[in-house]
Formats: C-alpha cells, structure tokens, sequence
C-alpha cells in the first residue's frame, strides 16, 4: 500500500509562512508582520506577498487579513528555512571514478550561517564514504560496478533552528555499457511523461508533453520535477530497436504467471513482512458493517475498546463533534482494522499498547478536526472532531487536491474521477480535499485507502465524500495510523515496541514516545528547530489530557515533542523494503526497495503489475 501523504499546514494558528510548503483554505499564517490568510489551496509557490503583485484578487489564494498585525510582531519576520540548491558532477558515471557534490548556491533568506550534512540514502548494499560529510561541498569516489547501480546522495541544510534537504541521483554504469545513463535536456527535443533527463547537476522526470520548458524552472506542480528517489533511465530512447517503443513493438518474453507469483511469494517471505502484512490485515466489511455498541459478537479488539472508551466516555470526550462522528462509526472504524487494539502472543500488555494509541490517535485528530477555540466552555481537548470536511471546500467544488494528470505516474495510478454530464463541474475533476477525522487529502491517499476497505482503488476515488459521509471517516484515522510509511514506520509499530530505532535514528532524535508519531504525521511542517513548534505544543497538550483520562503512565523520559528531531530517510530502520520496483540486474523481474515506488509489496498481484509495466512481456495465465 503506497501512502504519499503530503505536508499539510493545519489551519487556525498564525506561524511563520514557511517557503516551498502547502497551505489549505483557512491556514493563517505571518510575513513581514503582517497577517495573511489562506483563501483556497495555496502550493509552494503562491507566496504571500503575491497580493501585492497580481491585478485581481482571485489571482492568488493568499489575502492579507491585518498589516502590522500584533501576533506577528517578530514573528512574520523572523526565522525563515534555508533554500537549498543542489548540484552533482558528474551525473552519469561510466565504471568507477569521484563525484564532486555541491551545495555551494544555498542560501539563507535571513543572511544566516549554513550548517551541512551529507548523508548516502541509496543503495544499502554499497556504502561510501563522503571526504568532507559535513562541507558545503564534498567528494565520493564511487567503486567499479558489476551492473547499472542508482546512488541517491541527500544534504541537509541547517540555519541553526530550520533545516532543508534535497536529493540527487547519480547513475552509475559499466563501461561500454549506456544502460542507465541519462541523456541530458535538449531544447528542440519532444518529451512525454515519465521521461527523465540531466540537467543543472540533477535528474529531472517529465510529467506529460512537453518541449522547450527548462528543467528546473517549471516549479514543483509543473512538467519538469525532480526524479523519484532512486531513478535510472533507461536505454537510449532514440534507438529504434527499443522493444518498448509503441511503434516497434519488437517480440515480447512470454513469462508464466505461476513463476511471477512464485517470485513474489518467495520475497515476501520473510518474519519482518509477515509482521507488516499482519498489522495491516482488514476484517470484511459485511462483518464490520454488523459491529454495534454492545454486542456480543464485536470483535475482540473492538470489545476492548469498549471496556476501555464508552459511549459515554466518547460524548465527554468529544462533545462539539459532527453527528457524522458517532460512536458506532468509531468502533466500527476500529473493527475493519483487527491489529488496532489486538491481542499480542509475545508477553505484551494488549491493554496498556491500546489505552495509549487510543490517547495517541485522540490527540491528533482532535489538533486536525478541532475546534480550538478558547472561548468554548470545554477546554481545548475536548473539542475534537468539530470539522467533517476541509475548512472553505464543499462536495460541488472542482480539481482540488488532485495530481490527476493521467501522464503522471500518480494520476496513472490513482485516477481521479470526473464530475458527471448535468453537474455544473462536468468534466472536471473531483475534488479530494481533507475528509474525516484523519482530513485524508489527495487522490493518491483516497486510492490506497479505498483498495483497503474494499479492494479497490476506484470505489473512493469516484465517490470521495464517503470519507466525510460513512465510518470510513473514523476509520481513516485507524488506517493512518497502521499502515508504515517507509521510510517511517507506523504509529502502530512506533508505540507498540515493534519498531526499534537503530544508531542513525537515534542520533536523530527518534525514539518511541509520542513525539515520534508527530514526526510521522507532519514532520515536515512541525518538527525540527530548537523549539516546539505550536502545533506540536498542542498535540503534547492534548496527549496529556486523553493520557490521564485514559490512565496511560507517562514516562519522565519520554520524548512527547518533536523539537530538533530529525525527519526519517533510508538510513533507519523504519526504511522497510515493501515497495517494487525494477530489478536492473535480470530481465522480467521487479526487486524489494525501500523508497516508494507506484507498486506496493502489501498490495495483491502488484509484483505481476511492476514487471508488465517495466518490461515488454507478454503473461501466460497457467
């Protein structure tokens, strides 16, 4: 299952505007000590200040709520992050030889010292080693290959308190061997979607149509973006002998079925994937559809769940939700996932792992859906589950929170549907903004929720409103909260003892506690500096509050914020291998990596999707 959960600023506290991140309708942010507030989706490269420049407002989706505003004295202006520009030289490497890497053009929006940290996140198998780990600019000389090998390199950037990183594939062949090295962008040159080119020391991946456009410049929505983590090209696509070109067919393998599942079922098996496939596992939805307060036939990790949170305990706990938040919809959110809540064999306290996800899993919707408003006569804490759907979006409105382009991998995969014949939106796409007490967001996220509960992609992606409308909207939160996220590990994993950190985690700062489970839902946005940043205060706050109700000990050394903690990468032990992906070594064959790929490990029949989509084959049902 394939979770690409972007960075979601969460609405209703004025921070700092943060540069490259995504803003949804309502967020309110401070620049310059003014206020500015969210009108709709704002993307990385909508700024603020943008309502200076544009000649009608509904140019840009920022709008200035206050000048001077007095919660953003020294505080709009204060400490932004580092932008980071990275280069490699060379991209591609014929045998073996040195790579020069570069974060020489980095700079600090606040004039502020640069700090550097180069680390190797790719591939495991071959490890080397940086002359200067921590320069502006250093040196790796890479070993002589026996096959086309991707090196994926990352630098992190550090103002003191922000930090930012950035990637860069280096493609490494044999001599003689072209296989794998990119050619580098030409102006006159037609490109499609999924081509990948050099230029400007970095890989580039085109994502439809396109000739003329430089990469680089198109910014982070448009044509050009950064390859995916691990990319290699492939053979010299002007080769007219290229068995994948649609108009040289060529002959394809035949390979039997019956061997591809006989490969897959031999990689997968392993005691560490039995342990993910088992926490993921779901109960039929004609069983969960049965589950009702009370009942004697609930499953066994629901009828904990009772004894632990009541339906009375639910409207204390929760007393401004929408109705749509009932407490059946809770339970049965809890029962479609038998491993929340379940039974452990090995010696641990089923009881005690339950009493803290549930004060885990409450602190953090109740900071995504909550009301947080101090004039209501319930503190702060109880005041979750207020907002079904996103703040400003309704179920009539278009083409929000979609990569839906179908040249796009993620749109390939996660089809977006289109809103029908009579609709004042026909022929555009469905909207797949923040629904339900996890505020899912994103056809790529309501895909792989959908083949969860019902085995299908398509099921959520043509009616999304289910999310908001039917116990999936509990039930999302209970998904997010099992499924890993390579290279972060589930909540479930985080809290329960199964994940454990290995040295570079921690010397991160991940360890198990609550504050790591922040770093896994929104790390990106709240973690990291040397301070807590609000939303995560909030969390803390609201984790305390459900803890004691729930009798759940807090250790005094328990980590319960994220501040200057470190966000996961392939170097820690959260990075599971669950995703396919070519296997550059054998023809007709897909391989276990650790970075997400379009082709999940825990999805059914995606090892046989991965090789018809890399290799020309034609599959023989046996």
């Amino acid at each position: 299952m394939l979770l690409l959960l972007a960075p979601i600023v969460p609405a209703f506290a004025a921070e700092p505007y943060l540069p490259g991140e995504i803003y949804v309708g309502g967020d309110q942010v401070c620049f310059a000590d003014d206020l500015f507030r969210a009108k709709w989706w704002a993307g990385p490269d909508d700024r603020p200040t943008d309502v200076d420049l544009v000649a009608q407002p509904w140019e840009t989706p920022w709008e200035r709520l206050q000048a001077a505003a007095p919660e953003c004295s020294g505080l709009g202006g204060g400490n932004q992050p580092p932008i980071v520009q990275l280069s490699a030289d060379p991209l591609n490497l014929s045998g073996g030889g040195q790579i020069r890497l570069s974060a020489a053009g980095s700079t600090d929006p606040d004039g502020d010292n640069l700090s550097y940290r180069w680390q190797q996140l790719a591939p495991e198998s071959i490890q080397v080693r940086f002359e200067t780990p921590n320069a502006v600019e250093t040196y790796v000389s890479l070993p002589e290959p026996t096959a086309t090998t991707g090196y994926l390199f990352e630098v992190q950037v550090s103002d003191g308190e922000l930090s930012r990183s950035a990637q860069v594939t280096i493609t490494q062949s044999r001599p003689g061997d072209t296989a794998g090295v990119c050619p580098s962008w030409d102006a006159d040159a037609v490109y499609v979607g999924a081509d990948l080119v050099a230029h400007a020391g970095a890989i580039w991946e085109a994502q439809w149509w396109t000739r003329g456009e430089v990469p680089g410049t198109t910014g982070d929505w448009g044509v050009w973006r950064s390859a995916p983590a691990g990319a290699l090209c492939a053979d010299d696509p002007d080769d007219p002998t290229d068995p994948t070109d649609p108009a040289d067919p060529g002959n394809p393998d035949q390979v039997r079925l019956s061997d591809l599942l006989a490969t897959e079922a031999a990689l997968t098996d392993s005691p560490l994937m039995a342990s993910v496939k088992a926490s993921i596992r779901t109960l039929e939805n004609a069983v969960v559809e049965r589950i009702a307060p009370g009942a004697a036939t609930n499953p066994a990790n629901v009828q904990r769940v009772e004894r632990l949170v009541s339906a009375a305990d639910w409207d204390d706990f929760f007393p401004r939700r929408a109705a749509e938040y009932s407490y059946s919809n809770f339970l049965r959110g809890v029962g479609k996932f038998p491993a929340f809540c379940g039974d452990y064999n090995d010696g641990r306290d089923a009881e005690a792992i339950c009493r803290k996800a549930l004060a885990t899993m409450f602190a953090h919707f109740t900071q995504e859906t909550g009301g947080h408003t101090p004039a209501w006569p319930e503190p702060q804490w109880r005041q979750g589950l207020v907002y079904l759907r996103e703040l400003g979006w309704s179920e009539t409105m278009a083409n929000g929170y979609g990569l839906c382009d179908p040249a796009t991998w993620q749109g390939e995969t996660w089809p977006c549907a289109l809103f029908e014949p009579g609709h004042p939106n026909a022929g555009q796409y469905k909207s797949y903004f923040g629904r339900g007490a996890k505020q899912l967001s994103y056809n790529y996220n309501y895909g792989p929720f959908s083949a969860a509960i019902f085995g299908d992609v398509e099921t959520l992606l043509q009616d999304p409103a289910l999310v908001a409308d039917s116990w999936l909207n509990l039930a999302s939160a209970v998904f997010f909260y099992v499924y890993p996220q390579p290279p972060k590990p589930s909540m479930l994993h985080a809290l329960d003892g199964s994940w454990e950190p290995n040295a570079h985690d921690l010397a991160g700062g991940l360890t198990p506690g609550f504050g790591v489970t922040t770093q896994i839902i929104n790390g990106g946005i709240e973690c990291g500096g040397s301070s807590e940043h609000l939303q995560s205060q909030n969390r803390i706050d609201y984790y305390l509050a459900f803890a004691d109700a729930l009798g759940v000990p807090v250790p005094e050394d328990e980590v319960l914020g994220c501040a200057n903690m470190q966000r996961f990468d392939t170097a820690g032990s959260g990075a599971l291998a669950i995703y396919w992906e070519q296997d550059w070594s054998r023809p007709n064959a897909c391989q276990l990596v650790n970075y997400q790929t379009a082709f999940s490990a825990l999805t059914p029949g995606d090892y046989v999707r991965c090789v018809e989509h890399w290799f020309d084959v034609e599959i023989i049902d046996d």
